[in-house]
């Protein structure tokens, strides 16, 4: 049987077609038997990032947050499915509120190539179709392992006028070549990379940080914007639309790495709850390489250990 005609691919399609409220409600159920009963290995990792990350809130304020949180990044991920499931047109019109749309259509017109600076935030996928409808993207792509999943998301990602090419140095040159000739690419910078990268201050911690975004922007000469899109009750979503800072065209990849986890760690301050929390970023410090396999508290004292002694370092107040 082909991958498109499994029972994967099928049960797939089937999920995605559903309603964006009933996408919504699954998560909130699902959601809150997580947070009720704590069964989710993911759900841990989240809420010890958020204390590592925020070391400044109370009790009550730490649970709330959290708790939001994990809500948020389930429904986020019901969504992508109703996302990816979805006419062009019908994804287009979710985006009922646009903040900054000028700074895009500026940024076009200059015809230097665009760099869409996303981080792993709110519903992202709700963003491509309406950028697409704009400019043609190339976007990096890593394989599913699951075959029929792959091709599901391949053939959602294909019809939104991009090109996916792979994570790798063949994917970069292609991306390269694109932004020369004015092209748009997309880029979720907040990860840790497979090897290499730079030492970047983030929430008063050095992490292994991926400089690809700032090399392609310093290198291309692309402008570069940084977006984030939240869910409405509207059966919607708000997109937001920013210049980065206008450090980052100057100076070395490693200070546009820095200038971007700072507008990262910015935002996920002004908005903790839409974060995605789960993923393990913290251990991308070589001293806290297995800090999701303490215990709470051990794990909270090795990173006060680490973020003191790097505040000494670099004379920066810890937080």
């Amino acid at each position: 049987m082909s991958n498109s005609n499994s029972f994967t691919y099928r049960a797939l399609k089937f999920i995605s077609k559903q309603p964006l409220h009933l996408a919504r409600f699954m998560a909130r159920l699902f959601a809150s038997i997580i947070n009720t009963f704590h069964i989710s290995k993911t759900a841990e990792a989240a809420e010890l990032n958020i204390r590592i990350a925020l070391p400044e809130l109370d009790e009550h304020e730490y649970k709330r947050i959290a708790k939001t949180a994990i809500q948020n990044e389930m429904t986020s991920y019901c969504e992508f499915f109703n996302v990816w499931g979805a006419t062009n047109q019908k994804n287009i019109s979710r985006i009922q509120n646009i903040h900054g749309e000028q700074f895009f259509h500026d940024a076009i017109a200059e015809g230097k190539g665009l760099v869409l600076i996303v981080p792993h935030f709110g519903t992202w996928e709700a963003m491509n179709a309406w950028f697409a409808s704009y400019t043609p993207m190339t976007i990096m792509y890593k394989p599913i392992k699951n075959d029929a999943a792959d091709v599901f998301v391949r053939e959602a990602r294909s019809r939104e006028n991009a090109t996916l090419v792979p994570t790798d140095e063949s994917g970069v040159r292609q991306v390269f070549k694109d932004l020369k000739r004015g092209g748009t690419t997309v880029i979720l910078p907040d990860h840790t990379p497979n090897m290499g990268g730079t030492m970047v201050n983030y929430f008063g911690i050095p992490l292994a940080s991926s400089n690809l975004s700032a090399k392609l922007i310093q290198k291309t000469k692309a402008r570069a914007l940084f977006l984030y899109a939240i869910r409405n009750d509207n059966a919607g979503y708000d997109m937001f639309i920013k210049p980065m800072d206008e450090r980052i065209y100057q100076g070395t990849d490693a200070d546009g790495t820095r200038i971007i986890h700072e507008m990262i760690e910015n935002l996920i301050r002004q908005y903790p709850e839409h974060y995605h929390w789960s993923y393990k970023r913290f251990k991308a410090n070589p001293e806290l390489h297995n800090v999701y396999h303490l215990s709470i508290d051990e794990a909270l004292a090795k990173v006060a250990q680490v973020r003191q002694q790097y505040s000494a370092e670099t004379k920066q107040p810890a937080p």
